[in-house]
């Protein structure tokens, strides 16, 4: 009999919460930070302490868990989310909802896990080093030129990201293509040499990437008619692993490419002669290969990764992602609807699905019901 974890009670509306909780627990070094993390007074702290226990008595559960402690902790820190009506509360927006828990837990500065040698020793890091700037957080480098101003130099803008956005058109159909057009841009700026506004093609390209990659798929958008925030149905694509390559730098591709293209090959081989050993696509090496027979390719493998990107702790080195969590949408606006929490259960290709009207209840679905939450229709629709 498989054995399925407990889930989050639905207190009302509150299924933007509750998937969203379920897709950010599916990361393992974060609830390993959240136990390092030490109290404090601040309203970050409290929430932080709360999320951290409110995980803790999910792993430890014989039934389903009632997040209400974290919940008011929640709203009363951020009081858009106790919106209510004669008939109780509003349904809320799972992305304004993931965005303030990663702030949160951002200003508390968690801690990052515990590291390990290269020989597999843990060694000691320290708590001033931040979860989420290390795992959770990527640079971008933009570059500005100025149409009307050719002889203008160029700009170069670097900033940090939590999220990718995914922008949606008629002619999008897969998620690449959708992130691809978040990074090509014209903007209107002043410009220096023209004294005046002007307008600039903006390039914008990933110089870091982090352990785990948040993208948005951007389908919601205000219709000011309504006064609602209407949905966009339109199918968009996306694998189980993505690869991150053309999103980065020609400096960062040059890094990763190495280890990105052996492990592909590798990948092919394994599916090619029907092996079980899966080859990871992080910094961690010590769990690169599970079977004590393949040293050898455990060791080239070492040697492939780049050696500034392998001291970078939290750094993804190889431009490729696993796909671990979904967080979807059912309905035809961010208000109205339900959000449901899709994570992928830990060494399987099944998932675990959390029900979109009793959150606590859970079920096993396939990869190939996964992929079918890439819109078209009134199913549920890839979000987060």
């Amino acid at each position: 009999m498989l054995e399925l974890p407990f889930g989050l009670q639905n207190l009302g509306n509150t299924g933007y919460m509750n998937s969203t909780l379920q897709c950010l627990r599916v990361i393992p070094e974060l609830q390993e930070s959240l136990n390092r993390f030490t109290s404090g007074s601040s309203v970050a702290d409290k929430l932080t302490i709360s999320l951290r226990d409110l995980y803790n008595n999910l792993n430890q559960a014989t039934e389903s868990v009632v997040p209400l402690h974290f919940l008011q902790l929640f709203r009363s820190v951020f009081p858009q989310f106790a919106q209510n009506t004669a008939d109780g509360f509003i349904q809320q927006d799972a992305e304004e909802c993931w965005t303030q828990i990663i702030s949160i837990l951002k200003q508390a500065n968690i801690p990052i896990p515990s590291q390990h040698s290269s020989d597999g020793e843990k060694v000691s890091s320290s708590t001033e080093e931040s979860f989420i700037d290390h795992y959770m957080t990527g640079e971008f480098t933009s570059t500005l030129k100025c149409l009307e101003a050719p002889e203008e130099g160029e700009i170069v803008i670097k900033e940090n990201f939590t999220k990718l956005n995914c922008h949606i058109s008629i002619l999008v159909n897969y998620v690449q293509h959708g992130i691809m057009m978040g990074l090509d841009e014209k903007i209107e700026k002043n410009s220096p040499t023209l004294r005046r506004m002007a307008i600039y093609d903006k390039t914008t390209r990933i110089s870091q990437l982090p352990s785990y990659l948040t993208v948005q798929f951007v389908r919601f958008f205000w219709k000011s008619d309504r006064r609602v925030k209407s949905k966009i149905l339109h199918k968009v694509k996306f694998p189980m692993e993505l690869d991150a390559t053309d999103f980065c730098t020609d400096e960062l591709k040059n890094k990763i490419l190495p280890l990105k293209n052996r492990l592909q090959e590798l990948e092919k081989e394994r599916k090619g002669s029907k092996e079980s050993t899966q080859f990871a696509v992080n910094n961690n090496v010590q769990d690169t290969v599970t079977d004590s027979k393949n040293n050898e390719i455990v060791e080239e493998i070492k040697k492939l990764i780049d050696p500034e990107l392998n001291k970078d702790i939290g750094a993804n080195v190889s431009g490729l992602y696993e796909l671990c969590a979904v967080l979807t949408h059912i309905g035809r606006s961010a208000e109205s609807g339900n959000y449901i929490g899709w994570v992928r259960k830990e060494n399987s290709e099944d998932w675990i699905q959390y029900d979109h009207y009793d959150d606590d209840k859970v079920s096993i679905v396939s990869q190939e019901d996964i992929l079918k939450l890439d819109g078209g229709g009134d199913w549920h629709i890839e979000y987060i």
